[in-house]
């Protein structure tokens, strides 16, 4: 089993970092803005290698919008976050890839759609990316229904 390490993070400053990266996707896709997207894949990057305490859209709100309306502390797990945003960039660049290099972008802009919904649901409470490194942390294997149930 690994260790998880638990750092407190601002829950105003998490949810902020969350829904910005999902409306910066749908903004790119709307406006088909590849620079957007190179903007959320950075901004991912960025978050991964700095760590999530001290990740760019967490600092932005600490220093700003924190100091004026404090908001509770919650408790997130270092190494998923750290996982999720590695993920998210891979996301990002591999879409960023697929709009410079397609005659059409047409797979680009599908599969930025597809990683607005992913961003959609993280912003909702659901990281999928996090899930999976839970799931694969955990030893066992047991927190993913769908193994416990090939057992």
């Amino acid at each position: 089993m690994t260790r998880h390490n638990h750092v407190p993070i601002h829950k105003q400053s998490f949810a902020f970092c969350r829904y910005s990266l999902a409306a910066l996707t749908w903004l790119a896709l709307a406006f088909h803005s590849t620079q957007l997207v190179v903007a959320a894949g950075v901004i991912m990057l960025l978050s991964a290698l700095l760590r999530v305490g001290r990740a760019p859209l967490i600092v932005l709100w600490d220093v700003t919008f924190e100091k004026l309306r404090p908001s509770p502390i919650e408790m997130l797990d270092e190494n998923a976050m750290r996982f999720a945003h590695f993920f998210g960039f891979a996301l990002f660049a591999l879409d960023g890839l697929l709009l410079s290099f397609h005659a059409t972008a047409l797979a680009g802009w599908i599969f930025l759609g597809l990683i607005g919904i992913a961003k959609t649901a993280g912003a909702l409470g659901f990281c999928a990316a996090s899930k999976m490194y839970t799931c694969a942390a955990n030893s066992s294997g047991s927190c993913c229904s769908f193994w416990r149930r090939l057992r």
